[in-house]
């Protein structure tokens, strides 16, 4: 049973949602951040990116940025550029990517149900990033940007949100990076509150799509202030997390492709017969070619692009992990070919998320950076639930989510 409860969002006054609003803060460096802010001090980036507001090259773990992060986030409410809806609300997001748009329920999702798996993750953390994100939440004491969740189709919810797509909404804009349409509703009536508190309290579980890093330190955060608080009730904001939820079947997971600096000592020619051991190895020529379907992939060498197809035996059908192209192509490929085994440290290996296209493959390899490239049929949302059902984990650098989510538009407080 997923609990989920509306929340007194902190957000900007709709006339300054475009100067406020950003990019997530792991999708970009310092400095892109820093040219991206510009001369823009509403800019999120101050409280999500705050090492902009020092030198160049102060690292952006330096206690001083987590101080000015907070001292940030309260001028930005002083000075209304941020400001807490009186009453507790659910609010409803909308983001229009290449025609297709998707509808996310942005609720306050409950830390127990984290720390008891009901929220279910498909990928590994590392601790020293949890540890930067709550120190981000603990010195704000709140939820800066969102978690990324999945739920189960769900019907009622689908009409409900379809009423309020109909209507004006609250905030809408054309983001300036992705060129992606963002919409955003809020939901003040308490029937249809009510509504999605029962809905979600049907759900057995939800999945996390992106942000495994933020969700778990969301929650740990909020774990600590239970044990913290000699008074503690089980009612606390504290004990719930911002999280924007989207029905399965409307989510977009492109490719997340390979390129490598080397061929472990090979020839071309070496490293294709290799290749044919556990693959169909067909030359498609000069022209871009993308893969059309699971266990196809397509490599580019020597300014020649090649649709390999896996051979049947060498995957298990029956494995959620091994029946994975990621896997397939690090097992076969990355691993007993070219001795990559360890995708996340290896230094002769760079991943190029699909949003990007295949000439971005290409253009590394023409440019002498790299010498090869792999391109990857894209992982599906039904296989991320499968595995994360399992209790399985996804291989590294497996899914890449389109369009993210933009940040600023609704902040939780934990008090």
């Amino acid at each position: 049973m997923a609990t989920v409860k509306p929340f007194k969002g902190i957000r900007p006054p709709r006339d300054l949602v475009e100067k406020v609003e950003s990019r997530p803060y792991d999708v970009l460096n310092s400095e892109e951040a820093r040219a991206e802010a510009g001369d823009n001090e509403m800019s999120l980036y101050h409280i999500i990116k705050p090492e902009i507001d020092f030198e160049p090259g102060t690292s952006e773990y330096d206690p001083r940025v987590y101080e000015r992060a907070a001292e940030n986030f309260k001028k930005f409410q002083e000075r209304g550029w941020l400001v807490q809806d009186s009453e507790e609300h659910y609010y409803i997001y909308a983001q229009t990517m290449n025609g297709k748009t998707q509808y996310g329920l942005v609720v306050a999702a409950y830390v127990d149900d984290y720390m008891q798996g009901r929220i279910k993750k498909h990928e590994l953390t590392r601790r020293d990033k949890e540890e930067d994100r709550m120190k981000h939440v603990r010195v704000n004491n709140a939820n800066i940007e969102p978690v990324f969740f999945a739920y189960p189709d769900n019907d009622v919810l689908d009409r409900l949100i379809s009423r309020y797509a109909d209507t004006e909404p609250e905030y809408d804009f054309i983001a300036p990076i992705d060129g992606f349409r963002h919409r955003f509703w809020v939901i003040s009536d308490s029937d249809d509150m009510g509504v999605i508190t029962r809905e979600f309290a049907h759900m057995p579980y939800l999945y996390i799509a992106d942000g495994h890093h933020r969700s778990a330190a969301a929650a740990l955060v909020g774990a600590e202030k239970q044990k913290q608080n000699p008074s503690h009730t089980g009612k606390e904001e504290y004990n719930y997390f911002m999280a924007v939820c989207f029905q399965a079947s409307q989510l977009t997971i492109l490719d997340y492709n390979r390129v490598v600096t080397d061929l472990n000592g090979l020839t071309s020619a070496q490293f294709v017969a290799a290749l044919r051991e556990n693959f169909t190895v067909e030359d498609m020529g000069t022209d871009i070619y993308k893969p059309q379907q699971l266990h196809e992939f397509s490599l580019y060498l020597d300014n020649h692009w090649y649709r390999l197809r896996a051979l049947s035996g060498s995957y298990d059908n029956s494995d959620p992990i091994g029946v994975l192209d990621v896997d397939i192509s690090s097992r076969l490929i990355l691993d007993k070919i070219l001795d990559i085994k360890d995708l996340r440290g290896s230094k002769r290996i760079d991943f190029v998320g699909g949003l990007r296209g295949l000439g971005e493959l290409k253009r590394r390899v023409d440019s002498g950076e790299m010498r090869a490239a792999l391109a990857l049929y894209p992982v599906s949302m039904k296989q991320i639930m499968d595995i994360a059902d399992s209790g399985n984990i996804m291989p590294p650098k497996a899914t890449w989510f389109e369009p993210k989510l933009r940040s600023g538009l609704v902040i939780h407080s934990l008090s």
